[in-house]
């Protein structure tokens, strides 16, 4: 391996944004792509009057409501780095598209905001990165205001996560009062001076110097010390090797709408976070320089350019180095395929990509080739990487098209938005209705959006008092009776589903037949 080669495999990060809705997530995505130089000037997120909006969102709907509902994918160079970032929706009502991001990336940046704490979807959030052993980096968000004191932040991460932390900055004061934060790996404080730049002062957590006192308030300097000294001692030791596997997270301080805090945090990020890693397969673990190309397909967008109703596969590189005009090989159904037409993207704004290695994301022209977790193989062996896992919708709708004679569109888009990962759909295995499931509600209302204005297709729902959905196993469907209470239905892949009204219903099911698996998450 040549040494470009070799570059080419280290410099890789990819990384997601995981927070609940207004903490900050997408403020701090612009923040971050205009330290790489890609964009000039940060959207206003919620000015939906001024015509500008955040560079991920990209959909008509996201645009109107100043939010982000589907998981857009940003490249930048950083620092000698090619940055892979993932900025998922944070509103409250998202879909399964975030839960399956999250498997194609190596890392992840949990951003809390500092008034609020750990809030629901964050919490979701974090379980789907710890299943999977994702290193996670903490960004506490909005220290100009007032807010929950460093160390109730930090205790609250320990119990309600579950994971060791450790602060790598420490906040100096708050709201009016934060002057600063120190950064304890490099014994430096970074002074806050509202939209000012930042000024940098040596300080090694005992000694005040006249430097210091002349850019931060002497009263606040022996508070500082003590805290320093406080978590020195009873805080958590440093280990790497706990970031990487997931049990420990380092912890930055800042305000991303001031952009204060977020260099310092991303140029610790670069350092605390790996390459790419070997990749689980039907043939073991496929390792990043693995001679041959191969990936895996973890989304699928139609109709990004409305113009051309086109619809793009994001294929998540694992090994060997992608060319534009290669031949490749679907192992699901043995096809080969030329990539002739190959993207990369910065939200709705695409280049023409010629080469790609592991860790990057790039963007394939897809007429109904695709499938969310296909594996595509550039040579060598055939094997198929694990498969993506499904997650259990919370709300359920049946749907039909209010006119039946827009039955072709109505399917036409009922395929391509369901392989998208928009909603989930079940079939009842006699009557053969159409069930939606659903995360949130704001799901419902971006498929009927999208059936209409996309499709041509106007929808009729019926509401459903099921609140739960697990997978069963088929051979142990003949030993259960159900009802409407416990609906059998199967999903999009024929495997049996039992939807549950509530959770009595469902701890009354377990009680009747305690030898039946019921599963949350469908790995199959």
């Amino acid at each position: 391996m040549t040494n470009e080669q070799k570059h080419e495999l280290t410099s890789r990060r990819t990384f997601a944004i995981i927070s609940h809705p207004d903490a900050g997530k997408t403020t701090l995505t612009e923040k971050l792509l205009l330290l790489g130089g890609t964009i000039r000037s940060a959207g206003t997120v919620k000015a939906k009057k001024s015509g500008k909006y955040a560079t991920s969102d990209w959909m008509e709907i996201e645009k109107q409501r100043g939010i982000s509902v589907t998981s857009s994918v940003m490249q930048f160079f950083y620092r000698d780095h090619h940055v892979n970032i993932v900025d998922t929706p944070g509103h409250q009502d998202f879909s399964e598209d975030t839960y399956r991001t999250l498997t194609a990336v190596d890392s992840a940046v949990m951003v809390i905001d500092g008034t609020k704490g750990i809030e629901a979807q964050t919490l979701k959030l974090f379980k789907v990165c710890r299943m999977r052993g994702i290193p996670i980096l903490t960004f506490i968000n909005k220290l100009d205001r007032e807010g929950r004191e460093p160390l109730e932040l930090l205790q609250e991460i320990e119990e309600v996560l579950g994971i060791e932390s450790y602060p790598v900055t420490w906040p100096i004061g708050m709201g009016k009062r934060f002057q600063g934060t120190y950064d304890r790996f490099e014994k430096k404080i970074e002074v806050y001076r509202g939209n000012e730049e930042s000024v940098f002062i040596d300080f090694d957590g005992e000694n005040v110097t006249e430097e210091l006192t002349k850019y931060i308030d002497p009263a606040v300097i022996p508070s500082l010390i003590d805290e320093l000294m406080l978590i020195d001692e009873a805080g958590n030791d440093f280990s790497i090797e706990k970031v990487k596997n997931g049990t420990l997270t380092p912890v930055f301080f800042g305000s991303a709408i001031a952009n204060f805090g977020v260099q310092s945090f991303f140029n610790s990020f670069l350092n605390l976070t790996s390459p790419p890693q070997s990749r689980m397969s039907s043939n073991g673990e496929i390792p990043i320089d693995y001679p041959h190309f191969s990936g895996f397909v973890f989304k699928i967008q139609a109709n990004m350019n409305p113009a051309h109703r086109d619809r793009i596969a994001f294929v998540r590189v694992c090994s060997g180095k992608f060319e534009r005009g290669m031949t490749v090989t679907l192992p699901r159904t043995g096809r080969k395929i030329k990539l002739g037409q190959s993207q990369q993207f910065l939200a709705s704004d695409r280049e023409t990509v010629e080469e790609a290695y592991p860790g990057d994301i790039i963007g394939l022209y897809d007429s109904g080739t695709y499938q969310i977790g296909d594996t595509i193989i550039g040579g060598g062996a055939m094997f198929q990487f694990e498969a993506l896992p499904k997650f259990p919708p919370e709300l359920f709708r049946k749907v039909r098209a209010k006119n039946a004679m827009k039955h072709k569109h109505f399917d036409k888009g009922m395929t391509q938005l369901v392989q998208e990962g928009a909603v989930q759909l079940y079939r009842t295995p006699f009557f053969g209705d159409y069930i939606l499931g659903a995360v949130g509600e704001l799901q419902f209302q971006v498929f009927e959006y999208r059936m209409k204005a996309e499709y041509g297709v106007d929808l009729e729902f019926t509401s459903m008092q099921h609140n739960s959905a697990r997978w069963i196993a088929k051979d142990d469907v003949k030993h259960i009776k159900t009802d409407s209470r416990a609906m059998l239905v199967e999903d999009l892949d024929g495997n049996p589903v039992l939807l549950f009204e509530n959770d009595f219903v469902l701890r009354t099911f377990t009680d009747k037949y305690p030898d039946v698996k019921l599963s949350t998450i469908f790995e199959g």
